[in-house]
């Protein structure tokens, strides 16, 4: 057996919020809507992976979704543009990302992340 895809499923009643944060803010595709689950992503090939964590690094608190992007400038510019409070950071870890926490309207602690270029993953 082969795990092929992990899917996030995050309860709310406000899917209109949720598309306003990871379609617009994020700009996520809407790849499956049936109403009563939209459901956003990239067709861009991605690692599979779950993390088990006992904090976030840093000392922080453990987010809820972390989600990789090329140029977390860009992401921090939609994000303040659109009135969401950056948490923590930005800031660069030892461990070779640069990151920043916001919450989706949600609720959810999102850890926002670039792998630095000058290190290897």
């Amino acid at each position: 057996m082969q795990v092929k895809r992990i899917v996030t499923n995050i309860a709310t009643d406000d899917v209109a919020a949720a598309k306003r944060f990871y379609g617009d803010v994020l700009g996520l595709d809407m790849l499956i809507d049936m109403g009563w689950i939209p459901t956003y992503g990239s067709n861009q090939e991605m690692t599979v992976q779950i993390s088990v964590m006992s904090q976030g690094g840093s000392g922080t608190p453990v987010p809820d979704i972390s989600i990789e992007v090329d140029d977390l400038d860009a992401a921090m510019e939609r994000v303040r543009a659109n009135g969401i409070a950056i948490e923590y950071g930005p800031t660069e870890e030892p461990w070779g990302v640069r990151r920043f926490y916001v919450r989706d309207p949600l609720g959810r602690l999102v850890n926002i992340l670039a792998h630095l270029k000058s290190r290897l993953r």
